[in-house]
């Protein structure tokens, strides 16, 4: 009977590292739609194929957390740290849904480098959740947290320079608003990934 109450049998660090996995695997596939030869329609339903697969993984954690009464770590930030990284993916599939809506053929090289930032991210998501599993990781734990801060930064000032860019040169008002949006859901999907970090964090501090 006690065994049903263990964290271990539930394997929340495994669904964790499941859905970063994930959340890598989306950012790359929206990296290649975004390369010159990138198939869209392909990339599109792999992207959404891949969102369905994560939200299996976040309804596991959450079924498991309202089966178990004892967890490696505080209820709440088990279910804000699977629902974060669920962020990045959903971001991912909407940005991927809006090219192919707005029928993009050809995807502007500012789009290309947040998707590669985006990637870099996620990439450092994927590094960051073994090492929840043992707290004296904390100062490596630190580090990823730090890189991902920093990329967000650099996203910002990517995607600020694009629209300013795109006011000044883009003359379709149509066009202009597709590309507004396209660099903003761009941008957030970046800042979907230091909110990861961030939760990261804070578990770290309240563990110390």
């Amino acid at each position: 009977m006690f065994r049903k109450l263990l964290p271990q049998e539930h394997g929340y660090f495994d669904l964790f590292e499941q859905h970063s996995a994930l959340g890598l695997k989306a950012c790359q596939e929206l990296q290649v739609m975004f390369a010159e030869d990138g198939d869209m329609a392909v990339r599109t339903a792999l992207i959404k194929d891949i969102e369905r697969e994560a939200d299996l993984v976040t309804r596991s954690c959450m079924d498991a957390l309202h089966r178990t009464f004892i967890t490696p770590m505080d209820r709440s930030d088990i279910q804000t740290l699977i629902q974060r990284l669920d962020d990045v993916v959903d971001s991912v599939e909407s940005i991927a849904v809006r090219v192919m809506l707005y029928e993009i053929s050809e995807v502007r090289p500012e789009a290309r480098a947040l998707a590669d930032i985006l990637v870099e991210c996620a990439k450092e998501t994927t590094l960051l959740m073994p090492l929840l599993r043992n707290m004296k990781n904390a100062d490596a734990i630190k580090q990823h947290c730090v890189k991902i801060f920093d990329m967000e930064n650099e996203g910002d000032l990517i995607m600020r320079n694009a629209l300013a860019k795109l006011f000044k040169e883009e003359k379709d008002a149509i066009v202009l608003i597709k590309w507004k949006e396209l660099y903003e859901r761009l941008e957030k999907a970046t800042d979907r990934c230091e909110a990861v970090a961030s939760i990261v964090q804070s578990i770290v501090i309240e563990a110390s």
